[in-house]
C-alpha cells in the first residue's frame, strides 16, 4: 500500500450542528467558514469582534476512507491544537501541541473496507482555562492577548492576539495528513553534521524503522553504502573541492543534493556546506555578539519574521517565498523567526537556503509567563526534538534562541514582581529543558538563551544595556523619544527595534470605506492593536513634519516618518561596525491589514521603509553620524573584499542650488571608516547636507541628510512632471522637478512592484522608476506624492492642484 492522502473531502461541523461546510487541509476553521459564506470577512471593518465566538466552541471534521489492510499509521503534523482523533468511534490520539508531529498506529481501530475518521478541535479557550485553573500558582498570560489562557497551550501565541495581530485563535491542520503502512521500511530521521577542520566532510546518521540491511547515501556524485543494524547506521563522506554556501551578498548559495535509500524508503535533503558560528566573546565593551560564516564575520541586516497570515489556511508557499524574496531584494541577509509565531514549514527554510537568508530561529515562547510542570515540559521536549531534527541540516540556520522576552516578562506582572524567585526558577526550568532537548538532538547547534539577553545565566534588563549580547531597543516607539535617541545607544546586535506606520491606501481600502478614512474612526482604531499607537504616530508627526493635508497624505507621511526613524537607527549602528554586528528591524511582514511596524504591507507590497532599506542596507554605502558640532560621513563595507570609497559633500538649498563642502576618501575593510567631517555651522538655516559617493566595486550612491526636522525647512513647490511609457510588460515613469522634492513616491492602482521609490529629486535631474504589475495584462494609473504636496495645502496654487490631479497618468 502506498501512502494515502487524507487532505481532501472533509466536512466541518460545529458542536451544535448549526454550521456545516466542506473543508480541505491545509486549512483552518475560520477561513473555511468564510470561504463557505457562513461568516463575513474577518479582516474587514470590525468583524473580528463578532467572530471570536468561533474559538470558544468545539468543531469536528469528518470523512471516510477505504482500506485493504488495516495495519496503517496516521501521520499528522501541525495539528492545531487540543484535538481528539477518532477512527470508527475509537479515540486514537489526544493531541495538545500544534508544533509536534504524530505517528498513530490505527490497527486496533481500523478495519478492511470503509472507515470513519473524525477530528474534534476543542476550544483553546476552554482547554487553556482548565489547565490554568488546575495549576498550583498563578501564571498570567501576555498583556498583548485579548483572548486568555494561551500560555498554557503549545499553540502560536499570536493566535490569541498581539499588538499587531487579529485575535481569533482558530484551529486546523497545516502539515502532513496521510496514512502509511505500519510495517513498511521508513527513514525516521537523518542526523547530519559537517566537519570543516580539514577540508569538508559530511556525516549522516540514518535512523530507520522496519529495515535492517543496506542503506545507500548519495552526496555530490559520491555513493556510500552502509549496513543498518538495530535501526541505525552512520556514514561519513568527504567532499572534494567543496563549493561553500554563503549568505546573500557574500557569495553563491550552492546546495548539494543528499539522497538516502533504505529498502523501499527514500528521502532527500539539500545541503549547503558552510561553517556557522555564533561568536559571543568578552571584549573591552562587554560581550560581543556576531555570526561568523566560513570564517567571515557577517554584519546581519534584516528583519523579524511573523506568520505570513493570521489565518494559516490562507498561507501558501508562493506567498511566503515572495515575502522572503522581498527581504533579499532590499539587501537583507537575515530573518528572525520570532517566538510568538510558528516553526515554519520545510518550504520556508528551503527558500532561505536558496536565497541566502540566514535564519535566527526562536523557540516558540514569547512575552508570557509559562508553566514548567512535568506534563508541560514533556510536550516542550517532544516539540524541540521534532523541530530540531527536521530543520537542523539547513544551511540558513544560524542559531536557536530559547525565547522572546521571557526574562522581561518577569517584570510585567504583579505576581512575578512580588515573588521573583518562584517565577525565575520556573522560567529557568523551562529554558534548561529547551536547551537540553536541543543539545540532545543537535549537539553542534548554536544556542542563545533568550532575546534580548546579555548572555547565558544573565537575567537583567537587555532593553537598556547595550554593552553585551543582543538588545531590543524600544525607547523611541514605546517611550516616545526622538529619533536621535537611537544614536544614544551602541548595541552589539539589535535584534528588535521599530516604528509604526499606516498600511498603504490600497490595503486600507480592503477593510475600510471612505467614511472611515480618519485615524480616530472606530474601524481604523480596530486595525491599530498597539495601545496609543495612532496617537503616537500623530504626535511624532507634529515633531518632524508639517501636518498632512488629508487622510491619504497622512498615510503617506506616516510611512515616510517610519522610514526616517528606522534609517536613523540602521545607519548609526552600521557606522559602529564592528562594535555592532547586526540590526533586525521589527518587523518584515504583516499577518493581516493593520497599522504596524512592518516594512511590507499585508500581501507583500513595499512600504516606503522597504524601499529605503534597499539603500541603507546596501553592501557598500556611506552613512551620516552627527558628532557634537560635526556631521561625520563614514564608509561601510559588508563585502568580503576591501572597497575604496570616494565621497563629495554639498550644502543643498531648497531651490536645488548646491555648493561643495568637502571631499573624502578611504579604504574600507571590516570596520567602518571616517571619510569626511563637516561642520554643522557650514550649513545655512535652509540648507541640508547632500552627498554622492562612488566605490571601487562599481557601486555608487548618494543621499540627503536634514540636520533639523523637515517642518523647519520652507519646502518649495517642486512642480513635478511625469512621463510614463509601457515597455515589455513594465511601466517606466520618468519624473522631474523644478525644486528639491523629497520622498517622491509613486503609487499604482494595481498590485505590483516598483524597482525603486521614495526618492529625493533635484531640479535638472530625472528619476526613472519602473513598475512591474503582478498581472502582466493590468493597465495601472499612477499617483505621485512628495513631502511638499503632502503637507503644504494652504500654499498650493491653482496650477499646483491641477498638476496633482493630472499626475494620475495611465
Amino acid at each position: 500500500m502506498t501512502p494515502c492522502d487524507l487532505r481532501g473531502g472533509w466536512t466541518l461541523e460545529s458542536a451544535s450542528g448549526a454550521m456545516r461546510a466542506a473543508m480541505t487541509f491545509p486549512g483552518d476553521v475560520v477561513s473555511t467558514l468564510h470561504d463557505a459564506a457562513l461568516i463575513p470577512d474577518p479582516y474587514a471593518g470590525q468583524n473580528e469582534y463578532d467572530l471570536r465566538w468561533i474559538c470558544e466552541e468545539d468543531w469536528t471534521v469528518s470523512r471516510t476512507f477505504d482500506l485493504a489492510d488495516p495495519n496503517v499509521d496516521l501521520v499528522i503534523s501541525e495539528l492545531d491544537t487540543v484535538a481528539t482523533v477518532r477512527v470508527n468511534g475509537t479515540a486514537v490520539l489526544h493531541a495538545a501541541n500544534a508544533f509536534r508531529s504524530y505517528r498513530v498506529p490505527l490497527s486496533t481501530a481500523a478495519k478492511v473496507g470503509a472507515n470513519d475518521i473524525a477530528i474534534t478541535f476543542h476550544s483553546p479557550v476552554v482547554a487553556g482555562k482548565a489547565l490554568a485553573d488546575a495549576h498550583p500558582f498563578d501564571v498570567p498570560w501576555s498583556k498583548n492577548c485579548p483572548i486568555p489562557y494561551g500560555n498554557f497551550l503549545r499553540k502560536p501565541a499570536c493566535d490569541f492576539g498581539w499588538d499587531w495581530n487579529i485575535a481569533l485563535a482558530t484551529s486546523g491542520i497545516y502539515g502532513a495528513l496521510h496514512l502509511e503502512p505500519s510495517k513498511a521500511a521508513r527513514i525516521d530521521r537523518l542526523a547530519i553534521s559537517q566537519d570543516h577542520s580539514d577540508g569538508v566532510s559530511v556525516t549522516v546518521a540514518v535512523h530507520t524503522s522496519h529495515h535492517d540491511g543496506p542503506v545507500t547515501v548519495t552526496l555530490g556524485g559520491q555513493v556510500v553504502t552502509a549496513n543498518s543494524a538495530g535501526g541505525m547506521c552512520q556514514v561519513t563522506i568527504p567532499v572534494p573541492d567543496p563549493q561553500l554556501w554563503w549568505p546573500a551578498g557574500l557569495g553563491d548559495q550552492h546546495l548539494y543534493d543528499l539522497k538516502v535509500t533504505a529498502g523501499t524508503a527514500t528521502t532527500t535533503r539539500r545541503l549547503g556546506l558552510r561553517q556557522m558560528e555564533l561568536v559571543a566573546e568578552p571584549d573591552a565593551a562587554g560581550l560581543g555578539f556576531k555570526i561568523r560564516v566560513n570564517g567571515h564575520d557577517v554584519f546581519c541586516k534584516g528583519a523579524n519574521w511573523i506568520p505570513a497570515d493570521a489565518l494559516p489556511g490562507r498561507i501558501t508557499d508562493e506567498k511566503t517565498r515572495a515575502l522572503l524574496q522581498s527581504a533579499v531584494d532590499a539587501n537583507m541577509n537575515m530573518v528572525r523567526v520570532w517566538g510568538g509565531g510558528r516553526y515554519e514549514p520545510d518550504s520556508f527554510y528551503d527558500a532561505c537556503d536558496e536565497l541566502g537568508l540566514l535564519v535566527w530561529q526562536d523557540f516558540m515562547f514569547a512575552c508570557n509567563l509559562y508553566p514548567s510542570d512535568p506534563a508541560y515540559l514533556a510536550e516542550v521536549r517532544a516539540e524541540v526534538r521534532d523541530n530540531v531534527a527536521r530543520m537542523h541540516h539547513h544551511a540558513c540556520l544560524a542559531l536557536w534562541c530559547g525565547d522572546n522576552e521571557l526574562v522581561g516578562a518577569l517584570t510585567w506582572y504583579d505576581v512575578s514582581i512580588n515573588d521573583r524567585d518562584r517565577y525565575l526558577v520556573n522560567y529557568d526550568r523551562l529554558n534548561r529543558c529547551i536547551e537540553d532537548a536541543l543539545r540532545e538532538t543537535d549537539p553542534a547547534a548554536n544556542w542563545w538563551p533568550s532575546s534580548p539577553s546579555t548572555g547565558p545565566l544573565s537575567f537583567g534588563d537587555a532593553w537598556h544595556d547595550d554593552s553585551s549580547g543582543d538588545m531590543h531597543f524600544w525607547s523611541v516607539w514605546h517611550e516616545g523619544r526622538d529619533f536621535d535617541h537611537y544614536r544614544d545607544v551602541a548595541p552589539r546586535f539589535c535584534s528588535e527595534f521599530g516604528f509604526q506606520s499606516y498600511p498603504s491606501m490600497d490595503i486600507i481600502r480592503q477593510f475600510a470605506d471612505p467614511k472611515d478614512f480618519n485615524i480616530a474612526a472606530p474601524v481604523m482604531e480596530s486595525h491599530q492593536k498597539n495601545e496609543g499607537g495612532n496617537a503616537r504616530i500623530a504626535e511624532t508627526m507634529f515633531r518632524y513634519f508639517r501636518f498632512p493635508v488629508d487622510f491619504e497624505n497622512f498615510v503617506y507621511v506616516s510611512q515616510v516618518q517610519q522610514a526616517l526613524a528606522i534609517k536613523t537607527a540602521v545607519t548609526q549602528w552600521r557606522g559602529l561596525k564592528p562594535h555592532c554586528m547586526g540590526t533586525l528591524v521589527w518587523q518584515l511582514n504583516d499577518t493581516w491589514p493593520v497599522c504596524s511596524w512592518a516594512s511590507l504591507d499585508y500581501g507583500g507590497g513595499w512600504k516606503v521603509l522597504h524601499h529605503l532599506a534597499q539603500d541603507f542596507y546596501a553592501p557598500v554605502t556611506v552613512v551620516v553620524m552627527p558628532d557634537g558640532d560635526d556631521l561625520v560621513l563614514r564608509g561601510v563595507n559588508d563585502l568580503r573584499e576591501a572597497a575604496r570609497i570616494d565621497v563629495t559633500a554639498y550644502a543643498c538649498a531648497m531651490d536645488g542650488t548646491a555648493r561643495v563642502l568637502g571631499q573624502g576618501e578611504g579604504s574600507i575593510g571590516d570596520s567602518a571608516v571616517e571619510l569626511l567631517r563637516i561642520k554643522l555651522a557650514d550649513l545655512g538655516a535652509q540648507e541640508m547636507l547632500s552627498f554622492g559617493w562612488t566605490a571601487s566595486d562599481g557601486s555608487k550612491g548618494g543621499d540627503v541628510f536634514a540636520p533639523r526636522p523637515y517642518k523647519t525647512y520652507d519646502l518649495l513647490p517642486p512642480h513635478l512632471t511625469c512621463h510614463t511609457e509601457a515597455k515589455a510588460g513594465t511601466h517606466v515613469l520618468q519624473i522631474t522637478a523644478q525644486a528639491m522634492a523629497f520622498y517622491v513616491t509613486a503609487e499604482a492602482s494595481v498590485p505590483g512592484r516598483f524597482d525603486r521609490n521614495a526618492v529625493h529629486l533635484r531640479p535638472g535631474h530625472t528619476a526613472t522608476l519602473t513598475f512591474t504589475p503582478a498581472d502582466p495584462g493590468a493597465t495601472p494609473t499612477f499617483t505621485l506624492r512628495d513631502l511638499h504636496s503632502a503637507t503644504y495645502n494652504d500654499l498650493r496654487t491653482p496650477d499646483d492642484r491641477f498638476l496633482l490631479s493630472a499626475l494620475q497618468l495611465s
